[in-house]
């Protein structure tokens, strides 16, 4: 890696206040009740390296979306209990990220301490990334590390702020897991090397379709998004989701992979739900829905693609069974409602049994993963949906790019 890695600076970190940026942004219920620790334990290798070789650990974060103001429902005061209990060993909890309170607490510390700071989003200075809020910020460190990978596609005074005014600015042990296998995908796949895009909108994935067309023999597509390819070579869709200002895109992208020789696979059938019309919450409206297979990949009016069919799963199971790099990103039908989850949950333990290379960029892929138990046989799920697509974009990334060249 390019940047400078937090073994780098192992032999500096004694008696020194290290900030880092970790990604805190736990799932907490109407009790405020931690739901998954996924997220702190990912960070714990950083945090007990810091410790063990004697710097005193700063911690910043946010959590949820608090809109700039202080909101006691997004305080992170949790966090540290959670913490302390994972670490074994006292978290002091800063009431606020700036001001006198955090410097008190950062000047009386020893050797080994910890201190979470309050969520950096009770003020907007934060993602508009405000020079002087990061002043602030930088003035309780020596030295920064950041281990956020899922927020560093955003230029935030705690990613990219604190680095102008910090020396050295290195990645922790989880930011560079993520950029050494997302790297490894666009520098040098094993192939053949397939893509798999899902999700409800061709206009989220434009950009890593295009960059992927470089770099992939086949992209297998389904979700949602299947269904304005499907539109785009003249196929029925029915009710289905359709991006209509996005057709001609498609017919691009479909011409683009021909010309690159890379293969487009499109559903061949679909599981389709016939909903009552009116109002109400679609996902309820579902749970509730006509539906049957359509063994074609014409849709009859009326009638909305949720799930591919079962010839489909058998063809993409196929195509991963042969690939050596698989990279997944996006569901193949509405995976949250029993009935249609089929595609999206035989993909995953396609991709658990191919022997491939697999990386799943996050997000609901990551979700249904985790449902399936299987996140642990991928080779790595990135914890930063948004990040790891904006990286397949061959986007630099702003809080990476921040970070001091070796």
């Amino acid at each position: 890696m390019a940047k400078l890695s937090i073994d780098d600076i192992k032999n500096e970190l004694k008696g020194k206040k290290v900030l880092m940026r970790v990604d805190f942004n736990v799932p907490l219920d109407d009790k405020r009740v931690i739901t998954s620790d996924k997220r702190i334990s990912a960070s714990l290798p950083s945090i007990k390296f810091v410790i063990e070789n004697g710097g005193k650990l700063i911690l910043m974060s946010h959590l949820g979306r608090p809109k700039g103001k202080k909101n006691p429902e997004f305080s992170l005061d949790v966090v540290a209990v959670k913490l302390a209990e994972l670490l074994g060993k006292e978290v002091k909890f800063s009431k606020d990220c700036i001001g006198d309170e955090p410097k008190k607490l950062v000047d009386s510390m020893k050797e080994g301490d910890v201190v979470l700071l309050e969520n950096l989003r009770f003020y907007n200075e934060e993602e508009a990334n405000d020079p002087e809020f990061a002043k602030k910020l930088a003035s309780l460190g020596d030295i920064y590390i950041n281990d956020a990978f899922g927020t560093a596609h955003r230029a935030h005074a705690s990613t990219e702020g604190v680095c102008k005014f910090i020396k050295k600015c290195a990645a922790g042990y989880l930011m560079e897991k993520e950029l050494k296998f997302l790297g490894q995908l666009l520098e040098k796949p094993a192939k053949p090397f397939i893509a798999i895009l899902g999700g409800a909108k061709v206009s989220d994935k434009i950009m890593v379709i295009e960059n992927l067309l470089n770099i992939v023999d086949g992209i297998i597509i389904g979700g949602g998004m299947a269904y304005t390819f499907l539109k785009a070579k003249g196929r029925a869709i029915g009710n289905s989701l359709c991006e209509t200002d996005k057709i001609d895109t498609a017919k691009e992208i479909m011409k683009k992979g021909l010309d690159k020789n890379v293969s487009i696979y499109l559903p061949i059938d679909h599981v389709v739900a016939r909903m009552d019309g009116g109002p109400g919450d679609f996902m309820e409206k579902l749970k509730k829905a006509e539906y049957k297979e359509v063994l074609r990949d014409d849709i009859d009016d009326g009638w909305e693609g949720v799930d591919i069919g079962k010839n489909t799963i058998e063809k993409f199971k196929n195509i991963i069974s042969k690939s050596k790099t698989i990279f997944w990103n996006g569901p193949m039908g509405v995976f949250e409602v029993e009935q249609f989850s089929k595609g999206t949950f035989e993909i995953g333990k396609a991709l658990a049994a191919s022997g491939a290379v697999t990386v799943v960029g996050g997000g609901d892929s990551a979700s249904a993963l985790k449902k399936l138990k299987l996140s642990d046989k991928m080779t790595h799920v990135s914890t930063g949906g948004g990040a790891s697509m904006e990286f397949m974009e061959g986007t630099e990334l702003p809080g990476v790019a921040a970070l001091t060249d070796k």
